[in-house]
């Protein structure tokens, strides 16, 4: 699935597309290799099995996200938060940034 012509965030590692920018959310998460970006939908992504894990802001149920071309692991996918003040994250995807770049 092409964007349109809207910019977009793509894989670094085969550039294939994985978000419009017009569904990025905020760019004030944290990952495992740094700075990570919500986004309310990603594309061409496949999820992993859900899992329960503890983060800084809580629990939460969530599904490692991975590239459909490469298999690269991008980030998770919150399913559900354990905490009603986080339930805002849920259905939402954390891309981690040095796994993408943006293309205009």
């Amino acid at each position: 699935m092409e964007s349109g012509g809207n910019p977009l965030y793509r894989c670094s590692n085969c550039r294939n597309p994985l978000a419009l920018v017009e569904d990025l959310l905020s760019k004030n998460f944290i990952a495992k290799s740094g700075k990570a970006y919500m986004f309310r939908h990603a594309m061409n992504v496949v999820l992993g099995p859900k899992y329960d894990t503890q983060m800084i802001t809580g629990r939460y149920t969530v599904a490692d996200v991975f590239c459909s071309k490469c298999n690269e692991r991008l980030g998770w996918k919150y399913v559900q938060s354990y905490d009603m003040k986080n339930r805002y994250k849920e259905g939402t995807f954390i891309l981690e940034e040095l796994k993408m770049f943006q293309q205009y």
